[in-house]
């Protein structure tokens, strides 16, 4: 009798692990299996608390009625078809005949509206987006770009009725614009804030995904703070929620309900969703807002200074413990960093006390400001931590600039031929020192320093003579930063030397 029933629980052992017997059967034997392990094994501790999943059909019902479709027509113009790309270009409507050809101005003139140049003309374009009603007599929030060029914007409601709205203003630093439709009494959504959102924390979004209206998906926030390189302003939530085309301007909801974001990008190499969708933290969609409804645009802070990324190779360079801040490789003249005292070959560490680690952390705290506002920087200059103070300017006098410069990783010499600056070089490059690079080999080669740039300063020094080069790259073990001018444009550009 014992032989006989062992013999059936490795019968139906086997058949689990073959996947043949449903979900009772496993729920039996994982039963069996619990209590015998309970009766050899000590007491375990208080078991962790099991994590319930939000029930998001109720965020749904209570707010997806404010949740809105938006739909943009406009007009664009066609790139002009003038242009030849070689002797071999042709072009619609005139197949065969190039530019030198007699009969080409004939037909040329024939072409596009009212006899206009070639491929000039007007044509209409569409797009949809999403959006959600903040207040009851018809505020919406949306992203800049999904009203961008618009000529009539139609905002449409779960209950179908459609509204011709007005654009009162938007906002491209920020992605946000503000729409307002004549209607009363209607559904809203309640705002929260990302400063009690956590890494992990399940959201949810509400949009029109490729037109498919009030589409639901899931997920969790992957990081906060997040910089993009697009020149934004804007700390990035950045979630793994489904987002695609149509979704832009779309609310994302914590547990609770509330609006903690508006979606806004994703990455993606095909164009649709990937696992990376990124949303604009909603207490700086308000602020745009108010400013907004207030006078009709956003004011935006403004330091004035180009700035990199900090890289190991920059970091070894300066002599930093850890490649982290904002590395300035210009300052406008009279800015706010010009005033301050900020050089190029300074890198901001913090700005009131908060960290800059990636140099995107930079634009998006100053953005998040206000022009006249007083800001306290942290500064690693020449192996030594200084503080400054800088008064804040306006963004819309000149935007915030940043360089890009690819790190260089060869070994070896510096590889540069250099020779002094003539007073009239000086004069036209607008520079008071610096050489001329005659040649580039090697590791300044790959570093991607070209015959023609002026090195202005090394590793943050300015540089007067060939021998003052010679000798801080003598004491340099590892790399060194290089400030290179050309074309007007400034910018660092690591070098590995050892």
């Amino acid at each position: 009798m014992n032989t006989h029933l062992f013999t059936f629980r490795q019968i139906v052992l086997a058949l689990v692990s073959a996947g043949v017997i449903g979900g009772a059967g496993v729920s039996a034997l994982s039963l069996t299996r619990a209590q015998a392990a309970t009766s050899i094994a000590p007491a375990s501790t208080t078991p962790a608390p099991a994590i319930a999943l939000p029930d998001f059909s109720q965020i749904t019902a209570r707010n997806g009625a404010a949740v809105v479709n938006i739909s943009v027509s406009g007009m664009t113009r066609t790139a002009s078809a003038d242009a030849t790309d070689g002797p071999a270009t042709q072009h619609r409507g005139m197949p065969g005949l190039q530019p030198n050809d007699p009969f080409f101005e004939f037909y040329k003139r024939f072409q596009g509206p009212n006899g206009g140049p070639l491929g000039q003309r007007d044509i209409p374009q569409h797009a949809q987006g999403s959006g959600f009603i903040i207040s009851a007599d018809g505020v919406i929030l949306t992203n800049a770009h999904v009203v961008r060029d618009a000529k009539d914007v139609t905002v449409k409601l779960t209950d179908r009725r459609e509204f011709r709205a007005k654009v009162l203003g938007s906002d491209p630093k920020t992605d946000v614009a503000v729409l307002k439709i004549d209607a009363k009494d209607l559904p809203t959504v309640p705002l929260g804030n990302t400063r009690d959102l956590k890494v992990g924390e399940w959201v949810l979004a509400i949009g029109s995904p490729f037109g498919f209206e009030n589409s639901v998906t899931a997920g969790v926030v992957s990081a906060k703070g997040r910089s993009l390189p697009d020149d934004s302003f804007v700390p990035f939530i950045q979630t793994d929620v489904a987002v695609n085309p149509g979704n832009s301007g779309g609310p994302l909801f914590n547990t609770r309900g509330e609006v903690v974001g508006i979606n806004s990008q994703i990455y993606s190499h095909t164009g649709g969703y990937q696992g990376l969708s990124f949303a604009i933290p909603i207490e700086l969609a308000t602020k745009v807002k108010e400013q907004i409804i207030a006078t009709g645009k956003a004011s935006h802070a403004r330091l004035g200074v180009a700035i990199q990324e900090v890289n190991q190779t920059f970091a070894d360079s300066f002599k930093l413990d850890k490649p982290e801040g904002a590395l300035v490789s210009a300052v406008d003249t009279d800015s706010p960093a010009d005033k301050a005292g900020l050089k190029s070959g300074d890198v901001i560490r913090k700005v009131n006390g908060q960290p800059i680690v990636a140099s995107g952390d930079l634009p998006a705290l100053i953005g998040a400001a206000s022009p006249g506002d007083k800001v306290t920087l942290e500064i690693w200059r020449q192996g030594k931590r200084e503080e400054l103070t800088a008064r804040l300017g306006d963004a819309s006098e000149k935007a915030e600039k940043t360089a890009r410069a690819d790190d260089g990783a060869s070994k070896g010499k510096l590889g540069l031929a250099l020779r002094l600056l003539q007073p009239q070089e000086k004069r036209e490059a607008g520079v008071t020192n610096g050489l001329v690079v005659e040649d580039a080999t090697g590791p300044a080669a790959l570093a991607g320093v070209q015959p023609g740039d002026v090195l202005l300063a090394v590793n943050g020094t300015p540089i007067e003579s060939i021998d003052q080069v010679r000798a801080i790259v003598a004491r340099s073990e590892k790399s060194v930063a290089l400030l290179i001018q050309r074309d007007g444009n400034k910018i660092f550009v690591p070098v590995r030397v050892g």
